[in-house]
């Protein structure tokens, strides 16, 4: 009779704190994705960023954002983010990556590893605040919003910080679609090297998609098995930070201080992948968990875009925008010289 009466209101309880936040992230879903049918041209997910942003700062809709509908904005911002990057995970196969060649491998491994170190000694050298050189230099080097989302998970990162590294690189991916395919020509790519030198660039794969498509079938498909090359490494990076953070803590956090080696969801990630390699999925499957996927990933940016306070953004603008600029300047320069040596 106890147990009954205890589990009884939890129910309700959880639905009256989340509810608001989860109902308006799922009307800028539906926002987002009649953004994207009006103006193809802009993904969903950097659309749905753009209006959480906008929501927040609407005088009629922001006591709502910051009161009743913020703990279910919050929850949209972490638990469906790993819901959104275990999909993802179907997105890949080994066997298709590795088809690439090992030189590629080499040439991905080598955009990653110097665009986030690189970005991360710079970011402190500016004196960015808690988390943000290591958020800005995931989401740079890895692939955009998601591998934000996934670090932010394990390093158990601000939320403010969080926001603030997804608005930057939301923002630098949006601009990589008009001016990359405008530097095809002047560099001297053709529509293979160029779709390489995208994947190997950009941050979020629907920019990538965008991007690439200027560029022909051939720019498309190498861009999207780049790009899912550099995601495969989202895995190893994210357990690398909650190693990091176990360290940091040390024993004296004790047991329930600290966080998984591996975090559930990045298994999940994994095993998705495996799924994937190791099976034939139907195409049916594939095409309702990317839907799956994309309205995860979109109702967990769009709480994401809900938590940036402009006005603390621009305190620290400068510095947060020179950190972008020259992390662009990084990926997009050692991606190019990597796809001139392997091509």
């Amino acid at each position: 009779m106890t147990l009954r009466t205890v589990a009884r209101p939890v129910a309700p309880a959880a639905v009256r704190r989340n509810g608001p936040g989860l109902a308006l992230a799922a009307l800028g879903v539906a926002a987002a994705w009649t953004v994207h049918a009006v103006l193809p041209a802009v993904p969903r997910l950097t659309a749905a960023v753009v209006l959480g942003v906008a929501v927040a700062h609407l005088p009629g809709l922001r006591p709502l954002v910051r009161g009743a509908a913020r703990p279910g904005l919050s929850l949209a911002g972490k638990r469906l983010m790993r819901a959104g990057i275990v999909l993802l995970g179907l997105k890949l196969s080994l066997s298709d990556v590795l088809g690439l060649g090992w030189a590629t491998v080499a040439m991905v491994l080598a955009v990653v590893a110097a665009t986030f170190f690189g970005t991360c000694w710079l970011g402190r050298r500016l004196g960015l605040r808690g988390d943000q050189p290591l958020l800005v230099a995931t989401g740079y080097s890895i692939c955009g919003a998601s591998a934000i989302g996934a670090v932010s998970q394990a390093a158990g990162s601000d939320e403010e910080d969080v926001a603030t590294s997804v608005a930057l690189v939301t923002l630098c991916g949006t601009l990589a679609i008009a001016v990359l395919p405008l530097l095809q020509h002047p560099l001297g790519l053709g529509g293979a090297e160029f779709g390489r030198w995208v994947g190997a660039s950009v941050h979020d794969v629907g920019q990538v998609v965008a991007t690439a498509q200027s560029g022909g079938a051939d720019a498309l498909r190498e861009a999207v098995l780049v790009k899912l090359m550099r995601v495969m490494l989202l895995a190893p990076l994210v357990a690398g930070v909650a190693l990091a953070v176990a360290r940091r803590k040390g024993p004296s956090g004790g047991k329930a201080g600290r966080p998984p080696l591996v975090p559930l969801f990045v298994l999940g990630f994994l095993a998705m992948i495996a799924l994937r390699t190791c099976a034939t999925v139907p195409d049916g499957l594939l095409t309702l968990a990317q839907t799956g996927q994309e309205l995860l990933l979109a109702a967990a940016l769009f709480g994401l875009g809900s938590a940036v306070h402009l006005p603390s953004l621009a305190r620290t603008g400068g510095r947060v925008a020179a950190l972008g600029l020259a992390s662009w300047v990084v990926v997009a320069g050692v991606s190019y010289a990597g796809v001139l040596l392997t091509t």
